[in-house]
């Protein structure tokens, strides 16, 4: 497992690298929609020939939703993964602007490491300005960063 940075990410520049392929869903929040996301996801990546990725990439995306949905105040959450030459972003935005932050569970807690192990797995993740996105990114296997 890799340490990842953190990032605050505003509007997308004008060079970002193109997108191959990508999938958006919008859903309203509950948590039986973590395991829907997490299909919908696996499948994706099989249909792109990516099927080393869906272990980790399952994993950040039930993290990045549960934890969406636990702090998204009854707004809908939309998950978005997109596929680049090198990299798999996987976003997930509950329209809220608050801030997440990791923060260390205690031994008995039954939540709290969600970010923890988002910036274990991920080469990087971070929050747009405002909030209400967090978005994490996977190195592509074979592929140069």
């Amino acid at each position: 497992m890799s340490s990842a940075s953190t990032a605050v990410s505003g509007a997308l520049s004008a060079t970002e690298p193109t997108v191959l392929r990508a999938f958006e869903v919008d859903f309203a929040p509950a948590y039986f929609r973590v395991r829907q996301m997490r299909r919908i996801t696996a499948a994706h990546l099989r249909l792109w020939d990516l099927a080393t990725l869906i272990e980790p990439a399952t994993l950040v995306v039930s993290e990045l939703v549960a934890n969406a949905i636990q702090h998204c105040e009854g707004a809908p959450v939309n998950l978005r993964v997109k596929h680049y030459a090198n990299e798999l972003r996987v976003e997930v935005a509950d329209g809220t602007p608050k801030l997440p932050k990791p923060r260390v569970a205690g031994h008995d807690d039954e939540s709290g490491r969600g970010l923890l192990i988002v910036a274990a797995i991920a080469r990087e993740w971070g929050v747009s300005r405002d909030g209400e996105m967090t978005w994490c990114s996977l190195a592509i296997p074979g592929e140069c960063a």
